[in-house]
């Protein structure tokens, strides 16, 4: 991907309201669910149909927390100011993610804390990996070299991978024609956290599956 072009920067409200309305747009779907669940509790009395709407209840509350624990390590500010935080609670936000997906997770990185804006970095580059195989297929993440100075990978393989439009526009920036939006900002977010830890990003197709990773620009990887 060409970073080269002039960007200019989203403002901090701008870019906090957009991935705002991201987050929202995210759980609005489970939580909906979950209230059409206990309409049904409430009007009908036929146990077979209130047997459906407390799995539907069950199910979409269960998708709307994980969404939510995803999202505070995604885009919040979990931990104090230089914390680290756990990879193995990385994993597990992201399997939970993943259970209501049409991809699986393969991890592969250490038992081990590294620093929260790493992870959060890695959760945001694993969104992009999603959205690179909306017909569903495999995430592979992976996490190498010195953790106080890691290399952050994540592939997907599946069937019709591409880079996804709004990655292309924005990881790198916005230029200045292109118009940022709630689905484009979390791109455009990705890439703002890797800049902001010093790290090259590239996102790109290897053959038929996609590919992105972060890394210091010394370590040799990356744009």
């Amino acid at each position: 991907m060409d970073m080269s072009e002039t960007t200019t920067e989203v403002s901090a409200l701008e870019l906090a309201a957009l991935m705002c309305s991201r987050v929202c747009h995210d759980v609005i779907s489970p939580v909906g669910a979950i209230t059409n669940g206990l309409e049904v509790l409430a009007d009908d009395d036929d146990p077979e149909m209130r047997g459906h709407a407390m799995e539907l209840i069950a199910k979409s509350a269960a998708q709307a927390s994980a969404k939510l624990q995803f999202a505070r390590l995604c885009f919040g500010a979990a931990g104090s100011a230089g914390a680290e935080l756990d990879l193995q609670d990385a994993k597990s936000v992201a399997e939970g993610l993943m259970m209501g997906e049409r991809a699986t997770l393969v991890w592969d990185a250490p038992a081990a804390t590294i620093g929260k804006d790493y992870v959060k970095l890695l959760l945001n580059m694993i969104l992009i990996g999603m959205a690179a195989i909306p017909r569903g297929g495999e995430v592979a993440v992976s996490v190498d070299g010195d953790l106080a100075k890691p290399i952050l990978r994540v592939r997907s393989v599946g069937q019709a991978a591409r880079i996804p439009e709004e990655t292309a526009k924005f990881l790198g920036g916005r230029a200045p024609d292109r118009f940022l939006d709630a689905r484009a900002a979390q791109p455009y977010f990705t890439g703002l956290v890797a800049r902001s830890l010093g790290l090259s990003i590239d996102a790109r197709m290897d053959g038929d599956d996609f590919s992105i990773e972060a890394s210091f620009v010394d370590s040799g990887a990356g744009v």
